[in-house]
């Protein structure tokens, strides 16, 4: 006769062996290279998307592949070993196409077909520089704007007329595709795909650690050849590190003049020359990433979020913040305010 007490529910619970709690996947990149590769398009994807670093979660997963694996000549002239060929795309979350040599040559069908299927399945298809033309010829930008380098627009638009090329901004995103301008915009619209899956704070402590600006002003024909450079003397960094220090004031279009030693009309100009936009559209800009920054890292009420940007009132800064986002600062935080610790200050 056994003497042990009978087992209850919580007996058993005691006694069963720990579950280990489930480890969240990582988002899978997937880079596509093409023969030649530029090696600085696909670093810019890379360094976002590939690099661990110390004191920041890493979300994702980065490799490549190519359409027969092995050595891939590069631009540079020394090969890149890729072991993955194109049934990597189909574990793809997201889809680099870093550039593409020459613009415009054609695409092997089964890479396109690959690409069709990816994005069909909900993979996030991006394109840096003159990738933009491989999407193209896969019909994923049929009907949408899109960009690539100042240099190749024309020839995209001439040769893909049933999409809409935009020559003015580093990138244009649609959510399930994205295409970026030339070159070292690549890295902006990493950067804004990275705010987009992990928030604000996250994307700029990244950036941080790559010695970048969270996000560029501008557009990329402020780079095209122009026959007359701005002069040296007309830089706003200045002014602008000013204004970003004082974000919480009320800063007039007389204010920045004045501390920039300028008319309010020359500086307006200025403005649309370097940054392509106005004083009162870059200050509003900064003020909802600043509000952003501070609904995911902050449990400050929004009334005081909006009082420290420089928003005045909870409905001024909605109201601001729904227009450039689409979303409310409830909501954002409600998305956001875990990823990085949300904390009182």
């Amino acid at each position: 006769m056994s003497l042990a007490a009978p087992e209850t529910a919580a007996t058993a619970a005691t006694l069963a062996p720990a579950v280990p709690a489930p480890v969240a996947r990582r988002h899978r990149v997937v880079a596509l290279l093409g023969a030649p590769q530029s090696p600085f398009e696909l670093a810019c994807a890379a360094e976002v998307f590939g690099t661990e670093r110390a004191g920041l979660p890493t979300h994702y997963d980065f490799r490549l592949c190519t359409r027969a694996p092995g050595p891939v000549p590069t631009t540079l002239g020394a090969p890149l070993l890729v072991e993955d060929g194109l049934e990597a795309l189909e574990r793809a979350d997201t889809v680099v196409v870093p550039g593409w040599h020459p613009p415009g040559s054609p695409v092997a069908g089964d890479v396109l077909a690959a690409l069709r299927a990816a994005h069909a399945r909900g993979a996030r298809i991006v394109s840096i520089c003159t990738g933009a033309f491989v999407l193209a010829q896969a019909g994923l930008l049929d009907g949408r704007s899109a960009t690539t380098h100042w240099g190749r627009t024309a020839q995209l638009a001439a040769e893909y007329p049933a999409l809409r090329v935009d020559r003015d901004v580093l990138y244009v995103d649609h959510g399930d595709v994205a295409t970026s301008a030339g070159s070292g915009a690549g890295i902006d619209l990493c950067l804004h795909l990275l705010r987009r899956d992990h928030g604000a704070a996250y994307a700029a402590r990244v950036a941080r650690h790559m010695v970048l600006p969270p996000h560029r002003e501008g557009s990329q024909l402020q780079y095209a050849d122009a026959p007359e450079p701005a002069r040296a003397d007309e830089s706003l960094a200045p002014l602008l590190e000013w204004a970003q220090e004082r974000l919480g004031e009320r800063l007039a279009l007389d204010d920045l003049a004045a501390r920039a030693g300028v008319s309010g009309r020359t500086l307006a100009r200025r403005f649309a020359e370097q940054l392509g936009t106005s004083p009162g559209q870059w200050l509003l800009a900064r003020r909802i990433d600043a509000a952003r920054v501070l609904l995911e890292r902050t449990a400050l009420p929004v009334e005081a979020v909006a009082a420290r940007v420089g928003l005045a009132s909870a409905v001024n800064l909605r109201r601001r913040f729904h227009a450039a986002l689409g979303t409310t600062p409830g909501a954002y935080r409600r998305t956001f305010g875990n990823i990085t610790g949300v904390e009182v200050n």
